[in-house]
């Protein structure tokens, strides 16, 4: 034998209503049915009967008297639960990724903002690393031994003892130097302090 479930009617009357009569003017029956007084205040409700309930919902408009740009505001409003919100992955992005709130010795998070262009391309090579990067023929991301091994490469080519003194080549390695001088400075990991004791 099966128990039968009794479901709440939608015109039930309401568990929290206070017991009092109906608020429209003249009328004698229980009040068990709120209904808002404004918009402006949802959680102040009048208490009728399901007479007077069922024509104050049928005349009332939430959005009586606004203006469409006024509607639209509420809409969106209402579909962040009137809480602010943002584009997704915007707020925060700009605060992490700000190099100089965020210190990252071991460039892991230079690593993942790298994208790629459609040939393959970096798109993201910090400022100040694209001369000495192209000085050396290397592309960004990029590692220290890499640097390492481009530079002792370039560094036996361009040496003046093997190019029989020449004074362009001389030039060229200074600028060598100098470009595996910034690499290097950025790409070596930071000192570890040890802790004074």
């Amino acid at each position: 034998m099966s128990r039968r479930v009794s479901k709440t009617r939608a015109y039930a009357p309401d568990p929290a209503a206070p017991g009092r009569c109906c608020d429209m003017p003249g009328c004698e029956a229980m009040g068990e049915y709120r209904a808002p007084k404004s918009r402006r205040n949802l959680s102040d409700y009048w208490w009728f009967c399901l007479e007077h309930v069922r024509a104050y919902n049928s005349t009332w408009d939430y959005y009586k008297g606004m203006s469409p740009g006024e509607i639209e505001a509420q809409l969106r409003a209402d579909t962040a639960w009137q809480r602010p919100s943002w584009p997704l992955g915007r707020l925060g992005k700009a605060a992490v990724m700000d190099e100089e709130l965020v210190r990252d010795p071991l460039h892991l998070l230079a690593a993942g903002r790298v994208k790629r262009g459609p040939a393959g391309a970096p798109h993201h090579t910090p400022a100040e690393l694209r001369e000495p990067l192209a000085t050396l023929g290397l592309s960004w991301p990029t590692t220290l031994d890499a640097v390492k091994t481009r530079y002792k490469e370039l560094a036996k080519r361009h040496h003046p003892d093997a190019n029989g003194g020449d004074r362009a080549a001389e030039e060229r390695l200074k600028t060598i130097n100098l470009a595996y001088a910034a690499l290097r400075t950025r790409l070596m990991p930071a000192p570890s302090v040890a802790a004074a004791g």
